[in-house]
Protein backbone atom coordinates (compact mmCIF):
# COMPACT_ATOMS: atom_id res chain seq x y z
CA UNK A 1 0.00 0.00 0.00
CA UNK A 2 1.12 3.20 -0.67
CA UNK A 3 0.22 5.47 2.52
CA UNK A 4 -1.45 8.88 1.77
CA UNK A 5 -3.76 10.83 3.76
CA UNK A 6 -6.89 8.94 2.87
CA UNK A 7 -5.26 5.70 3.07
CA UNK A 8 -4.50 6.09 6.71
CA UNK A 9 -8.05 4.75 7.77
CA UNK A 10 -7.12 1.51 5.94
CA UNK A 11 -3.97 0.64 7.48
CA UNK A 12 -3.38 -2.29 9.60
CA UNK A 13 -0.03 -2.28 11.47
CA UNK A 14 0.80 0.93 13.74
CA UNK A 15 3.78 1.58 15.90
CA UNK A 16 3.10 4.92 18.30
CA UNK A 17 6.02 6.22 20.31
CA UNK A 18 5.15 8.69 22.98
CA UNK A 19 7.20 11.15 24.41
CA UNK A 20 8.43 11.34 27.67
CA UNK A 21 7.26 15.17 27.87
CA UNK A 22 3.57 13.28 26.70
CA UNK A 23 3.34 11.51 29.60
CA UNK A 24 4.35 13.48 32.42
CA UNK A 25 2.62 15.72 35.19
CA UNK A 26 4.56 19.17 35.11
CA UNK A 27 7.92 17.00 33.98
CA UNK A 28 7.19 15.24 37.47
CA UNK A 29 7.07 11.64 37.02
CA UNK A 30 4.14 9.83 35.28
CA UNK A 31 0.54 11.17 35.18
CA UNK A 32 -2.55 8.49 35.14
CA UNK A 33 -4.71 11.61 34.05
CA UNK A 34 -2.41 11.96 31.55
CA UNK A 35 -1.51 8.86 29.87
CA UNK A 36 -4.97 7.39 30.02
CA UNK A 37 -6.78 9.56 27.33
CA UNK A 38 -3.62 8.23 24.91
CA UNK A 39 -4.78 4.32 25.91
CA UNK A 40 -8.32 5.09 25.50
CA UNK A 41 -7.36 6.19 22.03
CA UNK A 42 -5.26 3.06 21.29
CA UNK A 43 -8.08 1.22 22.24
CA UNK A 44 -10.14 3.10 20.14
CA UNK A 45 -7.80 2.27 17.44
CA UNK A 46 -7.60 -1.56 18.72
CA UNK A 47 -11.42 -1.72 18.14
CA UNK A 48 -11.04 -0.01 14.15
CA UNK A 49 -8.76 -3.06 13.50
CA UNK A 50 -5.64 -1.24 13.85
CA UNK A 51 -2.66 -3.40 15.36
CA UNK A 52 -0.81 -1.48 18.02
CA UNK A 53 2.88 -1.61 19.32
CA UNK A 54 3.76 0.86 21.38
CA UNK A 55 7.27 2.29 21.83
CA UNK A 56 7.36 4.55 25.39
CA UNK A 57 9.13 6.76 26.72
CA UNK A 58 8.72 8.08 30.71
CA UNK A 59 10.95 5.53 32.42
CA UNK A 60 13.63 7.96 33.44
CA UNK A 61 11.20 10.70 34.14
CA UNK A 62 9.24 8.13 36.52
CA UNK A 63 12.59 7.17 38.22
CA UNK A 64 13.39 10.88 38.68
CA UNK A 65 10.53 11.30 40.31
CA UNK A 66 10.05 8.73 42.67
CA UNK A 67 14.16 9.32 43.80
CA UNK A 68 13.46 13.11 43.80
CA UNK A 69 15.67 14.12 41.47
CA UNK A 70 15.22 17.60 39.74
CA UNK A 71 18.02 17.10 36.58
CA UNK A 72 18.50 14.32 34.26
CA UNK A 73 21.42 12.51 35.42
CA UNK A 74 24.49 12.40 32.62
CA UNK A 75 25.88 9.15 33.57
CA UNK A 76 24.87 6.21 32.07
CA UNK A 77 24.72 4.59 35.27
CA UNK A 78 22.52 7.10 37.09
CA UNK A 79 20.56 6.82 33.88
CA UNK A 80 20.41 2.60 33.85
CA UNK A 81 18.86 3.02 37.56
CA UNK A 82 16.50 5.75 36.81
CA UNK A 83 15.41 3.92 34.25
CA UNK A 84 14.85 0.34 36.37
CA UNK A 85 12.93 2.59 38.77
CA UNK A 86 10.97 4.27 36.43
CA UNK A 87 10.30 1.20 34.38
CA UNK A 88 8.16 -0.64 37.26
CA UNK A 89 5.96 2.46 37.83
CA UNK A 90 5.39 2.93 33.33
CA UNK A 91 4.67 -0.69 32.59
CA UNK A 92 2.51 -0.63 35.61
CA UNK A 93 0.27 2.10 34.62
CA UNK A 94 -0.31 1.13 31.21
CA UNK A 95 -1.31 -2.54 32.37
CA UNK A 96 -4.30 -0.68 35.02
CA UNK A 97 -5.33 1.60 31.78
CA UNK A 98 -5.34 -0.78 29.15
CA UNK A 99 -7.54 -3.53 31.63
CA UNK A 100 -9.81 -1.19 31.65
CA UNK A 101 -10.65 -1.06 27.92
CA UNK A 102 -10.00 -5.25 28.73
CA UNK A 103 -6.80 -5.15 26.82
CA UNK A 104 -3.60 -7.24 27.77
CA UNK A 105 -0.23 -5.24 27.45
CA UNK A 106 3.52 -6.94 27.39
CA UNK A 107 6.61 -5.71 28.04
CA UNK A 108 9.51 -6.01 26.01
CA UNK A 109 12.47 -4.92 26.39
CA UNK A 110 15.44 -4.57 23.59
CA UNK A 111 18.79 -3.40 23.21
CA UNK A 112 20.76 -2.62 19.59
CA UNK A 113 22.68 -5.88 20.19
CA UNK A 114 19.34 -7.48 19.80
CA UNK A 115 18.02 -6.69 16.82
CA UNK A 116 21.60 -6.63 15.40
CA UNK A 117 22.00 -10.29 16.15
CA UNK A 118 20.09 -12.40 13.59
CA UNK A 119 19.31 -15.32 15.64
CA UNK A 120 17.82 -12.59 18.58
CA UNK A 121 16.36 -10.63 15.78
CA UNK A 122 14.10 -13.61 14.64
CA UNK A 123 13.11 -14.69 18.54
CA UNK A 124 12.18 -10.72 19.16
CA UNK A 125 10.03 -10.84 15.72
CA UNK A 126 8.23 -14.31 16.65
CA UNK A 127 7.46 -12.79 20.07
CA UNK A 128 6.59 -9.94 18.62
CA UNK A 129 4.25 -11.76 16.00
CA UNK A 130 2.98 -13.86 18.74
CA UNK A 131 1.71 -10.73 20.82
CA UNK A 132 0.11 -8.82 18.10
CA UNK A 133 -1.80 -12.20 16.59
CA UNK A 134 -3.20 -12.94 20.49
CA UNK A 135 -4.44 -9.42 20.66
CA UNK A 136 -1.87 -8.03 23.08
CA UNK A 137 -0.49 -4.45 22.87
CA UNK A 138 3.30 -4.71 23.30
CA UNK A 139 4.79 -2.09 25.32
CA UNK A 140 8.52 -1.40 23.64
CA UNK A 141 11.53 0.43 25.51
CA UNK A 142 15.39 0.15 25.39
CA UNK A 143 16.47 -2.38 28.24
CA UNK A 144 18.87 0.69 29.45
CA UNK A 145 20.09 -1.63 32.61
CA UNK A 146 21.96 -3.80 30.19
CA UNK A 147 23.06 -1.74 27.62
CA UNK A 148 26.16 -0.03 27.16
CA UNK A 149 26.86 2.95 25.61
CA UNK A 150 27.67 1.15 22.15
CA UNK A 151 24.64 -0.79 22.49
CA UNK A 152 22.37 2.09 23.20
CA UNK A 153 19.56 3.09 20.85
CA UNK A 154 20.38 6.50 21.85
CA UNK A 155 16.61 7.87 21.69
CA UNK A 156 13.24 6.62 21.40
CA UNK A 157 12.67 7.83 18.11
CA UNK A 158 15.34 5.63 16.57
CA UNK A 159 14.07 2.50 18.71
CA UNK A 160 10.37 2.90 17.49
CA UNK A 161 11.73 3.17 13.81
CA UNK A 162 13.83 -0.25 14.28
CA UNK A 163 10.48 -1.55 16.07
CA UNK A 164 8.82 -0.69 12.79
CA UNK A 165 11.39 -2.40 10.43
CA UNK A 166 11.05 -5.62 12.96
CA UNK A 167 6.95 -5.94 12.62
CA UNK A 168 6.41 -4.31 9.05
CA UNK A 169 4.68 -1.99 10.59
CA UNK A 170 2.83 0.31 8.19
CA UNK A 171 2.86 3.64 10.12
CA UNK A 172 5.17 4.81 13.00
CA UNK A 173 3.64 8.12 14.79
CA UNK A 174 6.00 9.77 16.35
CA UNK A 175 4.13 11.79 18.96
CA UNK A 176 5.92 15.27 20.20
CA UNK A 177 5.81 18.18 21.85
CA UNK A 178 5.50 19.95 18.77
CA UNK A 179 3.22 20.45 15.59
CA UNK A 180 5.28 18.66 13.10
CA UNK A 181 7.95 19.70 10.88
CA UNK A 182 7.83 23.26 9.65
CA UNK A 183 10.49 24.79 6.68
CA UNK A 184 11.71 27.26 9.24
CA UNK A 185 12.52 26.70 13.56
CA UNK A 186 9.06 28.44 14.70
CA UNK A 187 10.17 29.43 18.17
CA UNK A 188 12.61 32.16 15.96
CA UNK A 189 10.17 33.11 13.10
CA UNK A 190 6.07 33.05 13.19
CA UNK A 191 6.44 32.84 9.38
CA UNK A 192 7.56 29.36 9.99
CA UNK A 193 5.21 26.92 7.48
CA UNK A 194 3.91 23.31 8.64
CA UNK A 195 5.44 20.88 5.81
CA UNK A 196 2.10 18.72 5.61
CA UNK A 197 4.22 15.97 3.48
CA UNK A 198 7.46 14.84 2.22
CA UNK A 199 9.64 12.02 0.92
CA UNK A 200 11.67 10.62 3.83
CA UNK A 201 14.77 10.98 0.88
CA UNK A 202 14.19 15.14 0.01
CA UNK A 203 17.22 16.67 1.03
CA UNK A 204 14.95 19.31 2.82
CA UNK A 205 14.35 17.61 5.82
CA UNK A 206 18.01 17.76 6.64
CA UNK A 207 18.01 21.71 6.57
CA UNK A 208 15.04 22.57 8.15
CA UNK A 209 15.08 19.94 11.44
CA UNK A 210 16.77 21.05 14.53
CA UNK A 211 17.19 20.37 17.94
CA UNK A 212 14.89 20.04 21.29
CA UNK A 213 14.17 22.13 23.80
CA UNK A 214 13.08 19.57 26.31
CA UNK A 215 14.63 19.01 29.16
CA UNK A 216 13.97 15.54 29.84
CA UNK A 217 13.80 13.64 26.36
CA UNK A 218 16.57 13.21 24.35
CA UNK A 219 14.54 13.57 20.68
CA UNK A 220 14.63 16.63 18.42
CA UNK A 221 13.56 17.09 14.78
CA UNK A 222 17.05 15.61 13.61
CA UNK A 223 16.32 12.10 15.47
CA UNK A 224 12.80 12.42 14.03
CA UNK A 225 13.76 12.76 10.47
CA UNK A 226 16.51 9.93 10.97
CA UNK A 227 14.18 7.45 12.71
CA UNK A 228 11.54 8.27 9.50
CA UNK A 229 14.21 7.22 7.09
CA UNK A 230 15.39 4.63 9.07
CA UNK A 231 11.17 2.98 9.12
CA UNK A 232 11.45 3.56 5.44
CA UNK A 233 13.29 1.05 4.75
CA UNK A 234 11.11 -1.58 5.54
CA UNK A 235 8.69 0.86 3.46
CA UNK A 236 6.86 2.27 6.39
CA UNK A 237 5.64 5.98 6.47
CA UNK A 238 6.09 8.13 9.48
CA UNK A 239 3.66 11.36 10.91
CA UNK A 240 5.16 13.42 13.18
CA UNK A 241 1.96 15.21 14.93
CA UNK A 242 1.74 17.20 18.21
CA UNK A 243 0.33 14.88 21.17
CA UNK A 244 -0.67 18.44 22.41
CA UNK A 245 -3.97 18.07 20.60
CA UNK A 246 -6.52 15.85 22.16
CA UNK A 247 -7.55 12.82 19.99
CA UNK A 248 -4.64 13.59 17.85
CA UNK A 249 -4.45 9.30 17.21
CA UNK A 250 -8.52 9.61 16.51
CA UNK A 251 -7.73 12.40 14.01
CA UNK A 252 -4.96 10.74 11.99
CA UNK A 253 -6.80 7.48 12.00
CA UNK A 254 -9.91 9.44 10.07
CA UNK A 255 -7.29 11.05 7.63
CA UNK A 256 -7.36 14.60 9.08
CA UNK A 257 -4.64 16.69 8.84
CA UNK A 258 -2.69 16.71 11.47
CA UNK A 259 1.14 17.19 11.73
CA UNK A 260 4.02 16.08 9.19
CA UNK A 261 3.78 12.86 6.84
CA UNK A 262 6.55 11.68 5.72
CA UNK A 263 6.37 8.65 2.20
CA UNK A 264 9.10 6.58 1.82
CA UNK A 265 10.99 6.37 -1.04
CA UNK A 266 9.75 2.79 -2.04
CA UNK A 267 6.74 0.68 -1.90
CA UNK A 268 6.93 -2.02 1.17
CA UNK A 269 7.44 -5.00 -0.55
CA UNK A 270 10.28 -3.47 -2.89
CA UNK A 271 11.40 -1.93 0.45
CA UNK A 272 11.56 -5.44 1.83
CA UNK A 273 12.72 -7.15 -1.07
CA UNK A 274 15.61 -5.29 -1.41
CA UNK A 275 16.73 -5.45 2.36
CA UNK A 276 16.33 -9.48 1.76
CA UNK A 277 17.61 -9.95 -1.81
CA UNK A 278 20.26 -7.51 -1.04
CA UNK A 279 21.78 -6.54 1.85
CA UNK A 280 21.48 -10.13 3.94
CA UNK A 281 24.55 -12.51 3.08
CA UNK A 282 23.40 -15.30 2.35
CA UNK A 283 24.40 -18.30 3.92
CA UNK A 284 22.55 -21.53 2.52
CA UNK A 285 20.94 -23.02 -0.03
CA UNK A 286 17.63 -25.24 0.03
CA UNK A 287 16.45 -26.99 -2.74
CA UNK A 288 12.79 -27.27 -2.80
CA UNK A 289 10.48 -29.82 -4.68
CA UNK A 290 8.39 -28.42 -7.40
CA UNK A 291 5.01 -28.72 -5.38
CA UNK A 292 6.67 -26.28 -2.55
CA UNK A 293 7.91 -24.05 -5.62
CA UNK A 294 4.42 -23.41 -6.70
CA UNK A 295 2.84 -23.04 -3.59
CA UNK A 296 5.39 -19.83 -3.05
CA UNK A 297 4.86 -18.64 -6.60
CA UNK A 298 1.40 -18.83 -6.41
CA UNK A 299 0.10 -18.35 -2.79
CA UNK A 300 2.74 -16.35 -1.02
CA UNK A 301 2.83 -19.21 1.83
CA UNK A 302 5.27 -19.68 4.33
CA UNK A 303 8.06 -22.54 3.38
CA UNK A 304 7.16 -25.72 5.45
CA UNK A 305 9.96 -28.06 5.66
CA UNK A 306 8.06 -31.07 3.87
CA UNK A 307 8.90 -29.03 0.64
CA UNK A 308 12.53 -29.23 1.02
CA UNK A 309 14.31 -32.13 -0.80
CA UNK A 310 18.32 -30.69 -0.08
CA UNK A 311 19.57 -28.31 2.50
CA UNK A 312 23.83 -27.17 1.18
CA UNK A 313 25.60 -24.88 3.50
CA UNK A 314 25.89 -23.83 7.32
CA UNK A 315 23.59 -21.66 9.22
CA UNK A 316 22.53 -20.33 11.83
CA UNK A 317 18.60 -20.04 13.14
CA UNK A 318 17.85 -15.99 11.64
CA UNK A 319 20.57 -16.21 8.91
CA UNK A 320 19.39 -15.88 4.98
CA UNK A 321 19.24 -18.60 2.68
CA UNK A 322 18.51 -18.89 -0.68
CA UNK A 323 15.88 -20.98 -1.85
CA UNK A 324 15.97 -22.55 -5.49
CA UNK A 325 14.40 -24.96 -7.74
CA UNK A 326 15.24 -28.10 -8.68
CA UNK A 327 17.19 -26.95 -11.61
CA UNK A 328 19.27 -24.70 -9.47
CA UNK A 329 17.04 -21.59 -10.41
CA UNK A 330 16.73 -19.14 -7.50
CA UNK A 331 12.93 -18.81 -6.49
CA UNK A 332 13.31 -16.67 -2.96
CA UNK A 333 15.36 -15.57 -0.08
CA UNK A 334 14.20 -15.64 3.90
CA UNK A 335 15.37 -15.88 7.41
CA UNK A 336 15.28 -19.87 8.07
CA UNK A 337 13.90 -20.67 11.33
CA UNK A 338 16.30 -23.71 12.23
CA UNK A 339 19.89 -23.93 11.74
CA UNK A 340 21.26 -26.14 8.80
CA UNK A 341 21.30 -29.61 11.08
CA UNK A 342 17.96 -29.08 12.21
CA UNK A 343 16.89 -28.54 8.58
CA UNK A 344 18.61 -31.60 7.41
CA UNK A 345 16.90 -33.84 9.92
CA UNK A 346 13.29 -31.87 9.47
CA UNK A 347 13.68 -31.78 5.47
CA UNK A 348 10.54 -33.53 3.63
CA UNK A 349 8.61 -34.26 7.26
CA UNK A 350 5.08 -32.74 7.85
CA UNK A 351 5.30 -30.18 10.17
CA UNK A 352 3.40 -32.10 12.93
CA UNK A 353 6.39 -34.51 12.97
CA UNK A 354 9.16 -31.46 13.84
CA UNK A 355 8.75 -32.05 17.50
CA UNK A 356 8.75 -35.57 16.96
CA UNK A 357 11.81 -35.48 15.29
CA UNK A 358 14.07 -32.83 17.40
CA UNK A 359 12.39 -32.62 20.86
CA UNK A 360 11.33 -29.32 20.17
CA UNK A 361 9.38 -26.55 17.53
CA UNK A 362 10.83 -23.32 17.21
CA UNK A 363 8.27 -22.19 14.69
CA UNK A 364 5.71 -25.05 12.72
CA UNK A 365 7.29 -22.86 9.37
CA UNK A 366 10.98 -23.28 7.93
CA UNK A 367 10.58 -19.71 6.76
CA UNK A 368 7.51 -17.90 7.52
CA UNK A 369 6.59 -15.57 4.46
CA UNK A 370 7.24 -12.52 6.76
CA UNK A 371 10.62 -13.50 6.08
CA UNK A 372 10.53 -14.78 2.78
CA UNK A 373 10.68 -12.93 -0.90
CA UNK A 374 10.21 -13.88 -4.00
CA UNK A 375 12.82 -13.16 -6.49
Amino acid sequence: MVISRDSLPQTRRWVVKIGSALLTSGGKGLSRAVLSPWVEQMARLRQAGHEIVLVSSGAVAEGMSRMGWSRRPHGLNELQAAAAIGQMGLIRAYEACFQKHGLHTAQILLTRDDLADRMRYLNALSTLRTLIDLGVVPVINENDTVATEELRFGDNDTLAALAANLVEADLLVLLTDQEGLFDADPRGNPQAQLIREARVDDPLLDQVAGGSAGGLGRGGMVTKVRAARLAARSGTATIIASGAHPGVLDGLASGEMSGTLLIPAQEPQAARKRWLAGQLQVRGRLTLDDGAVRVLREQGCSLLAVGVTLVDGEFQRGEAVVCVDRHGGEVARGLANYNAHETRRIMGQPSQRIEEILGYVDEPELIHRDNLVLI
